[in-house]
């Protein structure tokens, strides 16, 4: 009988034809929307990843997780526009200020369990957002409120993050997810991970046999709001805009948590496999019938969200997991 690692260890071999598959995809695909649509997809997998560090292994739902992406996504333009700081270093700044954030944050709310976790990271990313979107200038830095920052355009230039065409944005958010990835893979067999999975498990227990659950969810949280600021810095450079509706509002917090559930929370596929899943369907829905019926994309997240839950309770993944397993054991 072939074990679950004997299945993982046959598994590495399908990677190098997946990751080589992804890099073809833009040399085969030269539809801008398409790739649109790709590069959107990928994007969301690396935010919905960023997010599970925190929530799935660790089991507190947080649905204010855009705050890190608006802070990390406005300090590498700020740095940009007013010091001529390439995004390229700007974005891990933005990072960094994301994860003290992160962590100034996690510090009062990690004593809250159950909902009132969750309704608290709503409530700061609420009250960033606003003080953003009514704050016109800040220490002498102009921030314009809700109108947002441009971000100044220079031509084809990579030292400075930006390209004429959508390849090169594909390939960074690719190397991108493939990295938070690695590190949630690798999170998983050391000894944080354990400790994460114990304190998800039974806090009280955990903290019994020596584990400081706040010292390791910190850990979590800064590297969690670190990954998720890069996301944020991403998408401003890719969009060239930044404003708190689009890079901190409750929508971003929600679709990432919702990709993470859906998908498999606490498992290295399962935020992508939910990316792959809704973003092409928000995506379809926002082109097609924008103009018309606005929000249909929310009803079909619901949609999505009530199936799964009624009838894939651990997300997308387990199927996946039940047929490879199975097929496994036959041979």
């Amino acid at each position: 009988m072939t074990t679950a690692s004997d299945t993982t260890n046959k598994l590495k071999y399908f990677l190098p034809i997946g990751l080589l598959f992804f890099l073809l995809i833009p040399l085969i695909i030269r539809d801008e929307y398409i790739l649109h649509v790709l590069i959107m997809i990928l994007y969301f997998a690396y935010m919905a990843s960023a997010w599970n560090i925190i929530c799935g292994y660790v089991g507190q739902l947080s649905l204010g997780h855009s705050v890190f992406s608006g802070i990390g996504g406005y300090v590498s333009v700020l740095m940009f526009i007013h010091l001529g700081l390439t995004p390229w270093i700007g974005m891990l700044l933005g990072g960094l200020c994301a994860a003290v954030i992160g962590i100034i944050i996690g510090l009062p709310t990690f004593r809250l369990r159950g909902p009132y976790f969750a309704l608290t990271t709503i409530a700061f990313a609420e009250i960033l957002r606003i003080w953003f979107e009514n704050t016109e200038e800040f220490l002498g830095i102009e921030i314009k409120g809700a109108m947002g920052l441009l971000v100044p355009l220079k031509g084809h230039a990579p030292g400075i993050f930006q390209f004429t065409d959508k390849q090169p944005y594909y390939y960074i958010i690719l190397a991108m997810l493939i990295t938070v990835m690695a590190i949630a893979y690798r999170m998983e067999r050391s000894r944080l991970g354990f400790y994460l999975k114990a304190i998800r498990g039974d806090q009280d227990a955990a903290e019994a046999l020596g584990i400081h659950p706040t010292r390791y969810t910190l850990t979590a949280m800064g590297l969690s709001a670190f990954l998720t600021g890069l996301g944020g810095s991403f998408y401003a450079q890719f969009f060239r805009y930044i404003n708190p509706e689009r890079n901190m509002g409750i929508d971003l917090s929600i679709d990432m948590a919702l990709m993470g559930i859906v998908g498999g929370q606490g498992t290295v596929l399962g935020p992508v496999l939910g990316a792959f899943l809704l973003t092409p369907a928000g995506e379809i829905s926002r082109a097609y019938f924008g103009g018309k019926l606005m929000g249909l994309h929310l009803i079909i997240y619901g949609i999505v969200l009530v199936l799964a839950v009624l009838f894939l309770p651990k997300g997308l993944i387990d199927p996946l997991r039940r047929v490879l397993f199975h097929r496994a054991d036959r041979n």
